[in-house]
């Protein structure tokens, strides 16, 4: 038995494992006949969903309809009532069966997600007018919605749609500064389940004909085994440098964001590998769990193929989704260049080296022997950035290909080592069709944070919008500088109970708007994607912001340290993230906006890189010696220097075209700092033992 496979026996393992289920939408695992039940009913609809990318056409309220009925169909048959035992009542909390109670609700909760569909030609000539069938199917779909949405994401996302909700019910009633005219209940069914305007809105519309695609595409580079090469591949390139387990976890957990849009499983993949290979060369536990935590969550982030949400920037903003790979590739490579660094610091803090060569697998035997994973992802990166493609197409073609290397890699092997054909040919069959369970499951807590989100979006179309921005105008007192801090400081107290792509469809809806209104109030012009993108990043951070952050509960379950030091540390490491949204809503220079020449974009990228190991060095207390008092102003000047050199150029009369002169003011700052450190420069630790 290997190292790797005793770990997985342990309580740690299980535990991360677990949570990663329960993320990916792994809820009942029923015996008998009803264990096909629910792979059955997510294999349909992944064909349905890889039919309307090719031959099948309809309308796109249709296609809405029919996603959000099958995931909450697979919802009421997946996940039971409550999660434990009370009131003597089994049934509810049933594992090991699916209860007939849960059939009925499945069913009811599908029909009134799809009777949009089945009276179309009528609900769309009384939209305003709802007849009495209309209201209840309606109020039946949000509160089947709401409870779908309680058992899967659990009761904050629920909780903050009901008080909207109740606030635009109950909005004469308020304090004037919070009045609203409120809505009737025909007004609100016709908005929330009888238009495009609530649950039917954008994001769902997205979540149904792009993010799906994706998420089946992850889940079958997962089933073919990809994620746990990316990460052999990664210990093959880095395990021997100074910290190179830490390195190897930053470089695999990003090429694992393109297998899992989940940062729990993300960290199950790779942090197998990595936590105990990091603890073996020195990295206490919190640590090792921290770096994992970070390079995980942050997986969301890297261009080209991102998280759920940024196909719904894409709409939001109305721009291909190029675009938002534009204006998000420096911020993100730079986030993850700073981790990079950040690894190397905490290395040289601790005396710590690489694993040594010869205990690594060999980098080129690594990659020729699962060159055949790179093909759909190449496939997908040349139609998405070359061809320019829509992402539901080039993620279409990229899983065709990625099927018919799954249906040839295993009897090539058997091939290869002189073993049946037949049963491998029969086993790949097997994997396809479990891919396609497990993208369907996957998919559910996305279809349902979508759409729940909807009802809070809906709510603020029918008035409330105008009367959001004064709200908050009135609590930052028109400071942007304050505004944009009431929002990372709300996005990350919200993100802590809502998955990432809820929380900035949330925060988008109420505060996106605000920032750039307030902004041009007061003669400060904000891109609307600098705005949506600010929302996107606080998002993602909540995934591991204490004490609440499941991504720290898996990793500290591997790592066998305590989840909220584990929290805190991986909080730490990401405040090198938390700054670059507050420097690109004043450099719009980081998003590229209105930059089109490479030399320029190269440029903006290098310098934002070495902002951001500034940045890092000041906040982790290390440049190549512990800081001195002294030696943090100066690391925080050339941080600013390097992130801002509009403001820089602002304040000594240069002209802005002229603003990039200002570079090497930031990098005499950083090497001065440097100079000062490299005197008091510990001496290189003995190499760890392997």
């Amino acid at each position: 038995m290997t190292e790797l496979e005793e770990f997985e026996k342990e309580e740690g393992f299980d535990l991360a494992k677990k949570l990663a289920d329960e993320e990916e939408g792994v809820g009942r695992l029923p015996k008998g006949p009803s264990r096909y039940v629910i792979p059955t009913v997510a294999v349909i609809w992944s064909f349905f969903q890889l039919s309307i990318a090719s031959w099948l056409i309809l309308d796109t309220v249709f296609i809405r309809a029919i996603h959000l009925g099958f995931a909450l169909l697979i919802v009421f048959l997946n996940y039971p009532l409550l999660k434990k035992t009370r009131f003597g009542l089994k049934s509810l909390s049933a594992t090991d069966k699916i209860p007939v109670f849960d059939y009925i609700v499945a069913l009811i909760a599908a029909f009134s997600a799809i009777y949009i569909v089945l009276d179309f030609g009528g609900i769309m000539g009384r939209i305003g007018s709802p007849i009495s069938r209309d209201v209840v199917v309606g109020l039946t779909l949000t509160v089947l919605l709401l409870e779908a949405s309680r058992r899967v994401i659990g009761p904050a996302l629920p909780f903050i749609a009901i008080a909207f909700c109740a606030y635009a019910f109950f909005g004469p009633y308020m304090p004037d500064i919070l009045a609203f005219k409120g809505v009737s209940l025909d007004r609100f069914i016709g908005q929330m389940t009888m238009s495009t305007e609530g649950i039917y809105g954008i994001p769902l519309d997205v979540s149904a004909t792009i993010v799906f695609l994706f998420v089946l595409f992850g889940a079958m580079l997962d089933k073919a085994g990809a994620g746990r090469y990316f990460i052999e591949l990664a210990l093959s390139l880095l395990g021997g440098f100074k910290g190179g387990p830490a390195k190897a976890a930053v470089l695999g957990s990003g090429l694992t964001g393109l297998v899992s849009g989940s940062s729990i499983a993300n960290i199950v993949t790779t942090g197998t590998f990595t936590i105990p290979l990091m603890k073996k060369v020195g990295y206490p536990a919190t640590k090792a769990a921290a770096v994992e935590v970070a390079a995980s969550t942050d997986g969301q982030l890297a261009p080209p193929i991102m998280g759920a949400a940024a196909f719904i920037i894409a709409e939001y903003v109305n721009v291909p989704y190029i675009e938002v790979i534009k204006a998000a590739a420096i911020p993100a490579f730079a986030s993850y260049a700073a981790l990079f660094y950040i690894t190397h610091v905490e290395a040289s803090k601790l005396g710590l080296r690489g694993i040594p060569r010869a205990e690594l697998p060999k980098f080129f035997k690594t990659m020729v022997r699962g060159a055949h994973y790179l093909i759909p992802i190449l496939l997908l990166l040349y139609e998405l950035v070359v061809v320019r493609h829509s992402p539901e197409l080039a993620a279409f073609h990229a899983i065709w290909v990625m099927a018919a290397v799954m249906l040839l890699q295993n009897p090539v092997k058997a091939y290869l080592k002189k073993e049946p054909i037949g049963a491998a040919f029969k086993q790949s069959v097997v994997d396809i069709f479990s891919a396609l369970a497990a993208g369907g499951r996957n998919m559910v807590s996305v279809a349902l944070a979508t759409a729940a989100a909807g009802i809070i979006v809906g709510v603020v179309a029918m008035g409330l919008g105008g009367l959001i921005t004064q709200i908050i105008d009135t609590l930052s007192g028109g400071n942007i500088y304050l505004l944009l801090i009431i929002t990372a400081v709300a996005s990350l107290v919200i993100g802590m109970g809502l998955p990432t792509t809820a929380t900035y469809i949330v925060m988008a809806s109420l505060t996106a708007p605000a920032i750039v209104e307030i902004g041009a109030l007061y003669d400060f012009i904000v891109p609307l994607m600098a705005a949506h993108l600010f929302c996107f990043y606080f998002g993602i951070l909540a995934d591991d912001t204490p004490p609440v952050g499941l991504a720290a509960y898996a990793a500290a379950a591997i790592a066998k340290s305590d989840p909220i030091p584990t929290g805190i540390q991986g909080f730490m490491y990401d405040i090198r993230t938390a700054i670059l949204p507050f420097m690109f809503i004043f450099n719009s220079d980081l998003i590229l906006h209105n930059i089109n020449s490479w030399p320029a974009g190269l440029l903006i990228f290098a310098m934002a890189c070495m902002g951001n190991f500034a940045f890092a060095s000041a906040t982790q207390g290390w440049l190549v010696a512990k800081n001195r008092f002294y030696e943090i102003p100066l690391l925080l000047c050339a941080t600013f220097v390097l992130m801002r050199p509009d403001a820089i150029a602002s304040l000594l009369g240069v002209a802005h075209d002229q603003r990039f002169w200002m570079y090497p003011i930031g990098l005499a700052i950083f090497a001065l700092t440097y100079l000062l450190q490299r005197p008091r420069r510990p001496q290189v630790a003995a190499p760890a033992a392997a």
